[in-house]
């Protein structure tokens, strides 16, 4: 087909590409088609009034497919005769029950036998004269309908005179093509054509864009998962949605010839009549279109719609019929592209922005008009009649528009034509109106489905988190039709920030994606547009953007280095049940570079109400599973731990407790070799009495010396994360804050929290890593996905706190409360050297530039981290004779759990862990005091000169460990170098021996 762009066909009113140039030149022929018939012949008799009623009666029962009461064939008229015999009834009909003997009436069959018949019926001038008494005469045809007539009958007229006809072959139990292609009948296979199954769940496809709602026309939603299961939307029987849908009986027409033979008046009333039973929006366009080409006499007709809302910059005019001829059907038309017409454009589009008729006698005369379509086509337009359809409020709800008078060259429209068009276009505006309500209430009902069908697929697998969210992209992406889809999960406690942020791309869905595993969307794979998505989410406000790069809020820097561009941008907030943000949901880029519509919209809106309920329920089930994850861990620990004696707090109570100087308590080179168990608690109760944070909070004593006691006894007896460690690494902590006199910048609270993280960061510390509890699969890698060892430290602290007899905190206000647990969670955790890893840039960033702020919020928390790291491996800059002994203890535990792994796991243990390779121990330390220890004591030093000693201790045990490294790698030389030398002496032997052998026998002359 020949095309033309839209500018072009606003031109001429609208006349766009979907025509070819042979349907454009084709005139009307001899051909004829229902509701057109030939006039008489004169050669053919006048019946008699006898034969007549006998006719009419054998036509009517023909017609209708009467039986007669006697169980014989139905009275169907003989061939007409000389004398004015009966006339011949179509074969198909003289024995109905024939095709009623299952009890069922076959009316698929008998719809296409009275169509076919009916082509022999308006054809023939005998059977237009019988039709025509039978109007005449609407007693006897209501009498014989009463005593004939069956209750099918009665059905079939009742459905042809209530619902429209459908162009959906989805809804006719036929194969729909939507505008993507894809087929809305039949089971939906796999992303790229596999006919299999999918594992691990079932993901529905929808087979319907969202677009198809604001075209118009009844497709069917049909829904079907890649496994085989059924929609709920039970299916219709091929003959009820023949008759239901399709509209296949119709209501008889007068043909052509007729209506052209009536005067104004009643030509009008036979039309308005044709159009007032039909609610379906394109046979009903067809239809006015028809009657107007005889009303005007025009060659062709089109006609457009109003789309869009009043004011807004989408509305526009869309072609629901476009160039139909005398001899046009509504299937070929139907086969047509749509055409969009911007408001206001063109000729179509002056009439419906002004309300005003045209009428152009000379198309090539007016300005407006294009002339290049008439090339393209190789149809001559000459004259042109646009006038508006207005509803009853008089507001234009479309464009009727006809071409070229027919006659002469020279025949225009007149204003007479221009009369009667706009008189019958009122009627017309009429019934286009009630037909655009029945079917918004119809795509109401498909609306329903769609979402109804969303709803059972969302609540029937809610597993995990992952699985429902990529329902939800799936269907989101299936239904709007856009390049991209995306659900961020608001932060819980920071409202302006995203936890998770899932994407789906289009070419997932098809298998374009080699990586796509088809059961769970991809994370943080397209950056996040933070200007729009932190919008929505503080304000609960829906964007749509038509052009992203002419709003502000887009951030252009978001498709730099891809090639991917953002267009059209749709963003809304996803609500729980209570009404609270929980997450975002974007579209980008909707397809055929259209905008996001109000429709679209509304469709996303209430997908994100059902989306907020199941994000809602699983992340409920989830905890209900972390929930029991946790009851289990909690068990085994409870088995093995238990709270301390109260005998044993009472006594420790009673305990004097030395100063911090007889501890050494402020001396960053501490070591506890020399103090048994009980010393450090003793310790620890004067760190607590000299900060004063016992008087300050209102701790009682007794109770502080059993959350001690307890703590303690929830250490482990492994060989280094114990008790020991986590008291030396308090201690550093107590001589931080005191000998910086920072406790006066962080404050009672957080100098608290810090010195019970302290104490609490390692408890029931396994002696293995969170590596370990991975690779094992272990009941605390299935509780804490990140973090898992410093998660569960983190919840035995809480447990111990909250255990009878050991609530230190208990006087303390509920404020002060969830600040002390806030910054005692972010200390065990930052404990973490992954955290370590992501903080420590922005720390030392503020340090170089000097331009930390300890009074911030953000910086101070920097901080506690930091000290937090530099406490936990504070070992590194103790004297060399400590630092070699808690070294040593480390290399054990770590390849303790080296030996688990291999002879467990069945897996080789990486350098670190390996027992094997344990001569390489110093080089490894001296790694680890490079990438982890150097820089953060580096930074702490520039911030307090206070704290260079310890920075001096570790290069100084750098020294020792890179010296340790050198002599291990040159007695390594050393023996390679014997090695060889030993290899060269045994060589030389050989050889020596080989000599005399080869010269056997053979005496040289200066020998003899």
């Amino acid at each position: 087909m020949e095309c033309v762009d839209s500018g072009t066909a606003a031109s001429r009113g609208g006349e766009d590409s979907s025509r070819g140039t042979a349907e454009l030149t084709k005139g009307n022929s001899g051909d004829h088609h229902v509701g057109y018939s030939r006039p008489a012949t004169p050669s053919t008799p006048a019946p008699s009034k006898t034969n007549l009623q006998n006719s009419a009666a054998g036509s009517y029962s023909s017609f209708c497919g009467i039986t007669g009461s006697t169980g014989s064939s139905a009275l169907a008229p003989a061939a007409p005769s000389a004398g004015g015999g009966p006339i011949a009834g179509p074969a198909s009909y003289r024995d109905h029950n024939e095709q009623s003997n299952s009890g069922e009436w076959d009316l698929k069959k008998w719809n296409e036998e009275r169509e076919r018949d009916r082509e022999t019926w308006i054809n023939d001038p005998e059977w237009l004269r019988v039709e025509s008494w039978i109007d005449e005469h609407p007693n006897f045809c209501l009498d014989y309908f009463l005593r004939k007539a069956t209750r099918q009958m009665v059905d079939a007229w009742l459905v042809s005179h209530s619902l429209p006809s459908g162009g959906s072959g989805a809804a006719s139990g036929g194969s729909t093509e939507t505008e993507s292609g894809s087929s809305s009948s039949g089971q939906q296979q796999q992303p790229g054509g596999s006919g299999k199954t999918s594992s691990g769940m079932a993901t529905p496809v929808r087979k319907i864009s969202a677009h198809e709602f604001e075209r118009g026309g009844l497709l069917r939603p049909l829904i079907s998962n890649v496994d085989g299961t059924l929609t709920f939307i039970s299916p219709t029987t091929s003959e009820e949605t023949h008759a239901l849908i399709n509209h296949s009986i119709k209501p008889f027409r007068r043909n052509r010839n007729e209506l052209k033979s009536l005067d104004e008046k009643e030509l009008i009333f036979e039309l308005v009549k044709d159009i007032c039973n039909d609610l379906d929006v394109r046979s009903l366009c067809h239809k006015i279109l028809q009657n107007v080409s005889i009303l005007t006499k025009a060659d062709r007709c089109s006609l457009f719609l109003v789309q869009g809302e009043r004011g807004s910059e989408s509305r526009c005019l869309v072609s629901k019929l476009f160039d139909v001829c005398s001899q046009s059907t509504l299937k070929e038309m139907e086969k047509k592209d749509e055409i969009r017409i911007p408001w206001g454009s063109g000729i179509v589009g002056y009439v419906a922005q002004s309300g005003e008729p045209v009428n152009i006698p000379d198309a090539y005369k007016d300005e407006r008009f294009n002339h290049d379509v008439d090339v393209m086509t190789g149809y001559h337009t000459r004259s042109m009649l646009c006038l508006p359809i207005k509803d009853s409020n008089n507001e234009v709800i479309g464009v009727a528009q006809v071409i070229n008078k027919q006659g002469d060259n020279e025949a225009t429209f007149t204003i007479h034509d221009s009369r009667v068009f706009a008189g019958y276009l009122q009627f017309c505006g009429i019934g286009l109106k009630n037909a655009q309500l029945y079917e918004r209430s119809q795509l109401e009902i498909k609306r329903n489905q769609v979402l109804l069908d969303l709803a059972r697929m969302i609540f029937e697998e809610q597993s995990t988190l992952e699985i429902m969210v990529y329902r939800i992209l799936t269907h989101t992406q299936s239904l709007i039709q856009c390049q991209r889809c995306q659900v961020l999960l608001v932060h819980e406690a920071s409202k302006g920030t995203f936890s998770r942020v899932f994407d789906f791309e289009a070419s997932d869905l098809s298998g374009e994606d080699p990586e796509g595993s088809g059961t769970s969307p991809k994370e943080s794979r397209f950056p996040v547009n933070a200007g729009i998505t932190s919008y929505v989410a503080a304000t609960a406000e829906t964007v749509n953007i038509t052009d992203a790069y002419m709003d502000p809020r887009f951030d252009p820097s978001v498709d730099e280095g891809t090639d991917f561009v953002h267009k059209t941008v749709l963003c809304m907030p996803i609500k729980n049940s209570e009404g609270s943000i929980i997450g975002v949901i974007q579209l980008v880029n909707k397809f055929n570079n259209l905008p996001f519509t109000k429709n679209d919209e509304n469709f996303v809106e209430a997908f994100s109400i059902f989306c907020g309920m199941g994000i809602n329920n699983t992340n409920m089930y989830e905890k209900a599973i972390v929930a029991m994850a946790k009851q289990r861990v909690t068990l085994e620990v409870l088995s093995y731990h238990a709270t301390a004696p109260a005998e044993d707090a009472t006594k420790l109570k009673k305990a004097i407790i030395p100063s911090a100087k007889a501890y050494r308590l402020h001396d960053y080179r501490f070591n506890d070799f020399s103090l048994e168990d009980e010393e450090t608690l003793k310790a620890c109760l004067r760190m607590f009495i000299d900060l004063d944070l016992i008087g300050r909070f209102h701790i009682n004593y007794e109770v502080l010396c059993r959350w001690l006691l307890s703590v303690k006894k929830n250490y482990r007896n492994v060989t280094y994360h114990n008790w020991r460690h986590a008291f030396n690494v308090a201690q550093m902590m107590f001589a931080i804050v005191t000998g910086t006199q920072w406790w006066k910048v962080l404050g009672e609270i957080e100098v608290l929290s810090l010195i019970m993280a302290c104490l609490c960061h390692d408890l029931d510390h396994r002696g293995t890593n969170n590596s370990f509890q991975v690779k094992a699969s272990s009941p605390l890698a299935q509780l804490y996905t990140t973090s898992t060892m410093e998660r569960h430290h983190f919840d035995q602290c809480l447990m111990i706190l909250n255990s009878q007899g050991c609530q230190i905190l208990g006087n303390v206000s509920s404020e002060e409360y969830e600040k002390i647990v806030k910054v005692l969670e972010e200390a065990i955790l930052s404990t973490d050297l992954a955290v370590y890893f992501g903080k420590r840039g922005a720390f030392f960033q503020l340090v170089a530039t000097r331009s930390y702020d300890w009074w911030q919020e953000s910086h101070r928390e920097l901080l506690r981290g930091m000290m937090m790291t530099a406490c936990d491996v504070a070992a590194i800059t103790k004297p060399w004779e400590v630092q070699w002994k808690v070294a040593d203890l480390v290399a054990n535990e770590f390849f303790e759990q080296g030996d688990i792994e291999r002879t467990e796991l069945k897996i080789t243990p990486i350098d670190m862990m390996n027992r094997e390779k344990k001569d390489q121990l110093p080089a490894m330390q001296v790694g680890f005091i490079d990438s982890i220890c150097l820089p953060v004591y580096d930074a702490f030093s520039a911030v307090d000169e206070k704290l260079t000693p310890l920075l001096d201790g570790v290069h100084s045990n750098r020294k020792n460990w890179q010296a340790l490294a050198e002599s291990y790698n040159k007695r390594l030389q050393d023996q390679k170098e014997a090695m060889q030398e030993q290899k060269r002496k045994l060589d030389h032997q050989q050889s020596a021996t080989q000599q005399p052998q080869q010269r056997n026998g053979q005496i040289s002359p200066v020998e003899a």
